[in-house]
């Protein structure tokens, strides 16, 4: 069994679970060895930082924890060593999952949490990550952003009708 540890950022009550979500924010989790990069593969991260993003700003929700992680080798324990369900659970409420890789078992169970997983193909900063998060919202969100939007109940900007639409 591996233990979960979370850090919060915390006004005037203590929370056992994960933090109340931002009003019109989408919750995004990523997956890093250090809090100041995208840098671990879902299965070994040790970390995930977690904030909430709107247009105009990002604030970081907590950090969970982990002390049984994988080495990235692809070898599986002995059967009953479940160490993906645990994160997944953990990271419930969150809306995106940025990480390096996933494998196909936990990319299906973070998609059934209704999480939606995002690979990173190399490295790099979480401000990074978060200011490119912040670029889709405020343009147009691809098709698979607008899906996960309208599940968050993030209401997008629409352009109010002119008639200078139709001269």
């Amino acid at each position: 069994m591996s233990s979960v540890r979370r850090l919060s950022l915390v006004s005037d009550e203590v929370h056992a679970s994960m933090p109340l979500q931002q009003a019109g924010a989408l919750r995004v989790a990523i997956a890093t060895q250090d809090m100041k990069n995208l840098n671990a593969h879902f299965g070994s991260a040790k970390r995930f930082a977690v904030y909430d993003v709107t247009r105009e700003e990002w604030q970081l929700v907590e950090a969970v924890a982990f002390d049984d992680v994988s080495n990235e080798s692809g070898r599986h324990r002995s059967e009953g060593d479940d160490r993906i369900t645990p994160k997944v659970e953990a990271l419930k409420g969150c809306h995106l999952l940025f990480c390096l890789a996933i494998g196909g078992p936990s990319a299906a169970k973070v998609i059934s949490a209704k999480i939606h997983p995002i690979k990173v193909p190399q490295p790099q900063s979480i401000q990074e990550v978060l200011l490119r998060t912040q670029t889709m919202l405020r343009k147009a969100p691809p098709p698979w952003l607008r899906k996960v939007l309208a599940e968050a109940g993030v209401a997008q900007k629409k352009r109010p009708f002119e008639d200078e639409d139709f001269k």
